[in-house]
Order: C-alpha cells, then sequence, then structure tokens
C-alpha cells in the first residue's frame, strides 16, 4: 500500500511539474492564441499534451534548412540588383506604394513590369495549357506541387514529362513528402528510369529530424517552362473528383515576362533547400507588350516573418471601397480577425467567399465559429455551392490582386511554405472581380439571423473545434 501510494505521489508530482514547464515554457515560443491551446491541452492530459507539443508546437526548421534559405535569398536580392531596369514603380502616395516595400522586405522580390498574365478558371483547360507547354519544352521543365495523385491526370503530366525528357529537356519534379505520396509511390521509379529527377519534400519517417517538425508542408503550385512560361495558382496534379462527391473549382495564372524568372528563383531555393544544388537561374526573360506589373510573395517557416499573414493583412487594412476575399479553409489568427472587423466597422465592402462543402471536417466546424463575430461586424458571408471552391485569391478595391497557394488560415500563415502572386493591374483586377461576381452568383449568402437559429450543438461543435485552430 505505501508502494502504491508512493508511485501515485511521484506520478501527481510529475503531472503537475509538466504543467508548470508547460506555463513556462510554451507562452515564450508560441504566439498567444496557440499557446492557450496548447496550455490547454496540457493541463487535461500532461503527459499526452507535452510531448505533442515538442513535436508540433513550433513551427521550426533543422539550421541547416534555414541557412539554405538565407543563402538564396541573397542570391535572388543580388541578381535582381543587376536587372533594374525591369523594377516597376508605382504612383507615390497610393495603396500600391504602400503594399510594395512590405512584400518586397519579407519576400525578396522586387515588382517587375512587362509580364503577361491569363487567368484560368476551367480546371481541364488549365491542366491542357500545361501540358502543351510541356510539350513545347526545349530546356527545361520545372514543376513544384503539394499534391500529386496516381490518376488519370497524374498519367497525363508524367506522360508529358516522359515525351520532354525524351527529346533531352531536363525536367525536374519536386513533390511534397506527404501530399503527393501517391504520386511520389506510384511514379518516382517510373520516372527516374526515363532521367526526370524527382525529389520529395520535407521527407517523413526517421529523417523528418533533419528538416523540420514533423507536419510542416510545402503547400505550393509552382510551374516553369523553358523561363518563358508560368504557372500559379491553387490547383494540383490531381483529377477535379479526387475529394469524392466535391469537384474542385480552382483558379491559376499562366504568365508570361520577367515574372517567370522570378518564379524559377522559387523553385531554385526549394530544390536548394532539399538537395543543396544550385541551379541556375535568374536569367533574363523579355518583357512582353501587355505590361501587367506583379510581385512575387513566397512565405513559410524559413523565412524570419509571417509573409503570407503579414500581407493579407496589410491588403485588408489598405482596402478603401471594398475588399473580395476567397478561400476553401478560413480559420484566422487573432490580427487577421481583428483586421477583417476593423475594416468592416469602418465602411469598408468586406466579402468573404468560402465554399458551402469541404473535404476537412474539423476546419470546417473551426470555420463555422467565426461567422457570427464576422457577420455582426458588417462582413458579407457567400457560401459557394456548384462545387469544392478550392480557388484562393483577393481582389482589393480596383488596384490590387493576389493569387496563388494561401489560404486564409493559421496553418498556411505560419506552417506551409506558400507562394502568392501580386498583380498591380486594373485590367487584371476587373478579370478577379468578374470571376468572384461569378462565384456570388451561384452562392448563397449568410444571414445573420439565419445563422443565430443552428443549434446549441453546433455552437459547441464550433466552440472546441476552434480552441484546436493552432493545432490544424
Amino acid at each position: 500500500m505505501l508502494l502504491e501510494w508512493t508511485l501515485g505521489s511521484w506520478l501527481l508530482l510529475l503531472d503537475w511539474l509538466i504543467r508548470l514547464a508547460a506555463l513556462l515554457w510554451i507562452p515564450a515560443r508560441t504566439t498567444p492564441g496557440a499557446a492557450r491551446s496548447w496550455l490547454l491541452l496540457v493541463g487535461f492530459v500532461p503527459l499526452l499534451g507535452l510531448p505533442l507539443y515538442l513535436l508540433f508546437g513550433h513551427p521550426w526548421l533543422s539550421g541547416e534548412r534555414l541557412r539554405r534559405q538565407a543563402e538564396a535569398s541573397q542570391v535572388i536580392r543580388e541578381e535582381q540588383a543587376l536587372q533594374a531596369a525591369l523594377r516597376w514603380q508605382p504612383d507615390a502616395d497610393t495603396t500600391v506604394a504602400e503594399m510594395v516595400p512590405l512584400v518586397e522586405r519579407q519576400g525578396d522580390f522586387m515588382p517587375v513590369h512587362g509580364n503577361a498574365l491569363d487567368l484560368l478558371t476551367g480546371y481541364d483547360d488549365s491542366l491542357a495549357h500545361l501540358i502543351a507547354d510541356i510539350d513545347q519544352a526545349e530546356e527545361r521543365v520545372h514543376l513544384l506541387y503539394y499534391l500529386m495523385f496516381d490518376d488519370a491526370v497524374g498519367d497525363a503530366i508524367v506522360e508529358a514529362l516522359q515525351r520532354a525528357a525524351a527529346r533531352g529537356v531536363h525536367c525536374r519534379l519536386l513533390l511534397d513528402a506527404v501530399g503527393a505520396k501517391r504520386g511520389l509511390r506510384a511514379y518516382r521509379k517510373r520516372l527516374l528510369a526515363r532521367d526526370v529527377d524527382v525529389r520529395a519534400m520535407l521527407p517523413g519517417g526517421l529523417r523528418w529530424r533533419r528538416s523540420g517538425r514533423m507536419d510542416l508542408r510545402n503547400h505550393r503550385k509552382i510551374a516553369v517552362i523553358d523561363n518563358k512560361v508560368g504557372y500559379i495558382g491553387s490547383q494540383n496534379l490531381a483529377d477535379a473528383t479526387f475529394v469524392r462527391g466535391r469537384p474542385n473549382r480552382e483558379l491559376v495564372a499562366r504568365l508570361r515576362g520577367p515574372a517567370v524568372a522570378h518564379l524559377e528563383a522559387v523553385f531554385a531555393s526549394d530544390w536548394y533547400m532539399e538537395t543543396g544544388q544550385r541551379l541556375d537561374v535568374m536569367a533574363e526573360v523579355p518583357v512582353c507588350s501587355e505590361d501587367v506589373p506583379t510581385q512575387l510573395l513566397p512565405s513559410g517557416p524559413a523565412y524570419p516573418f509571417s509573409n503570407a499573414r503579414d500581407a493579407v493583412n496589410a491588403l485588408i487594412h489598405l482596402a478603401r471601397r471594398r475588399i473580395v476575399l476567397v478561400t476553401p479553409y478560413f480559420v484566422p489568427d487573432e490580427a487577421t480577425l481583428s483586421a477583417l472587423r476593423i475594416a468592416a466597422l469602418s465602411g469598408v465592402d468586406v466579402q468573404l467567399i468560402v465554399s458551402a462543402t469541404s473535404n476537412a471536417r474539423l476546419t470546417a466546424w473551426a470555420q463555422e465559429a467565426y461567422y457570427d463575430e464576422l457577420l455582426r461586424s458588417g462582413v458579407r458571408i457567400a457560401l459557394y455551392e456548384p462545387h469544392f471552391l478550392h480557388a484562393k485569391h483577393l481582389s482589393v478595391d480596383e488596384d490590387i490582386a493576389l493569387l496563388g497557394s494561401i489560404n486564409l488560415d493559421i496553418r498556411s500563415f505560419a506552417l506551409n511554405a506558400e507562394i502568392g502572386l501580386l498583380c498591380y493591374d486594373r485590367k487584371i483586377v476587373r478579370q478577379l472581380l468578374d470571376i468572384e461576381e461569378d462565384y456570388l452568383r451561384q452562392s448563397r449568402p449568410l444571414e445573420l439571423s439565419q445563422w443565430r437559429r443552428r443549434p446549441t450543438w453546433r455552437r459547441s461543435r464550433e466552440g472546441i473545434a476552434r480552441l484546436a485552430d493552432a493545432l490544424m
């Protein structure tokens, strides 16, 4: 009996020591919102919560990866200094003039003029353009994607890469180790046998300690062909119906001009991060007569700041008349939630468009927990019904468009490597506004009075899910 009491006493002491250690350790290394979630978990189940925090609580990368990103950023800045004639200068005292230096200081890339940009909204159409461009490649094809499935789309991309490699084109395929697990398993050996260089980003298993926190992911979607044509957007290398019953609707930009070299630099940075191999990039690309000014924004835990979060919040604060935000996953941090509330209360027309259905149940429940506060502030919320709206973009007034892989959630802001493209061209912004208007025509507006009639058990579910926002 004494032995049992002694063992119980030690366990009780260990229990409280873990709680106290967590109280001293976690808030100093984690954002307040995330710290609250983790402290709650440790408080309830200390012996489980602390090991989980050590594995997933802080978005750390290995020192070697941080060093390689810093080296890549330095090279990008030095190369751009040699191409000063490509720099685009916004008009003084404008919203754009306030945005440009923030994006450049955080993400390394200056705004460049002389680009042509096509917005592709058709799922099959964007893939057909990509495959056609791969079939025209003469020197190299670089693809960086989060997800690739072993389906009809995966087969078509693999066959296009094999045809290109057979012509002597140097093909490199960089895939996230988790998101593209099926594609890596199905195609890796086959592509390597045809001289296509295939690499997995952020591998797990026993190798995770050499890369970073286990659940960090590379969520970018980039394609560069011959440094002449580039693709950036929300679409992965998979069939539109890879989530059964919820065909995806996406948005992809097909680029030509100097911005393509910047996309190539992002690919080369990730390639260097993963392999240690330096690629020759940032070659001069002829300007296009369309002359669309653009600026690239990479983000992720390898950068000193939360680039995506800061850029999105700055855009919300800079909006004067209207801002439209389109995202499949909406789990904002406190700063973003506050920015949206302040904008709406200040008289800005704030329109949030999200999918009426989701492929992530817990995220959808947490997302719903924010609706009441947003609706009370005057934010308009529309639920898009025909498809799973996987597109990620926003427009500010008639001046700025942002599109790419960035979701409006804590994972995109803090844990994922993401990519965004800012366009400072009224014609492109007008096209994006037309796309957003098309979403709205096919959406159901959410009314506050209607929303407040939902059952009590749903409110409880939303609140509990919201507590786990830092863990998603």
